[in-house]
């Protein structure tokens, strides 16, 4: 399959795929509206400013691992065509830095992190014509791998407020993949990709580690 580098799979609560890979090339591969749901978190393009309100020692990891990394460019528009052609719904974290349609179903995930150096909040663009919804949970995981990991706990409560029974779903930037955690443990089929080979690794322990876990209780 073109653009596909490395698969890895897991078959049973549900099928969950892993490819280390381009998204683009990936999604090319795909019919129109072969998911019913996106659910992306694309770089915001933010540079300097995403690590700027870094402490001195805890992020210090981070800065180097962004200044390695070079991953923070914004998705072309060919990404945005390919999404939009091969899902029927979409999450978009990040929405606010991006172009895309008026909407009322927005998402804030409250972090509950009370230090002036930290964004207090991130906001979600989604295709659903939904009252605005809030999420609260605390965002600093210190045991982290990707700069930007979102929480478990917040990907289950976006399968549980915006998806449905049987549902398939894509991420497009795998990063942490606690996605496919959430999506396990709720029985949903998933396609998540991650061009970084190290993510893409990390991101595969750490759920074997949690299926592991799941299957022992």
């Amino acid at each position: 399959m073109n653009g596909i580098e490395k698969q890895k799979e897991k078959k049973g609560r549900a099928n969950i795929n892993f490819f280390n890979c381009d998204n683009v090339a990936f999604m090319k591969t795909k019919p129109d509206k072969y998911y019913k749901l996106a659910i992306v978190d694309p770089p915001y393009g933010l540079g300097n400013r995403l690590v700027d309100g870094a402490g001195k020692d805890v992020m210090k990891k981070y800065k180097k691992q962004y200044k390695d990394k070079q991953w923070d460019n914004v998705p072309t528009q060919e990404y945005w065509d390919e999404l939009f052609r091969v899902s029927e719904n979409q999450i978009v974290w990040g929405g606010n830095y991006f172009n895309l349609p008026p909407t009322r179903g927005i998402l804030c995930w409250d972090k509950k992190q009370y230090m002036p150096t930290f964004s207090r909040w991130e906001y979600a663009w989604t295709s659903f014509d939904k009252v605005a919804k809030m999420f609260e949970h605390f965002g600093n995981n210190k045991d982290r791998f990707h700069l930007t990991e979102k929480p478990y706990e917040l990907y289950k409560y976006l399968l549980e407020t915006y998806a449905k029974e049987g549902w398939n779903i894509l991420d497009t930037h795998g990063g942490s993949h606690s996605i496919a955690k959430a999506c396990w443990d709720y029985k949903f089929d998933l396609d998540i990709c991650e061009i970084d080979e190290e993510y893409h690794e990390n991101g595969w322990k750490r759920f074997e580690e949690h299926t592991m876990q799941t299957q022992l209780f």
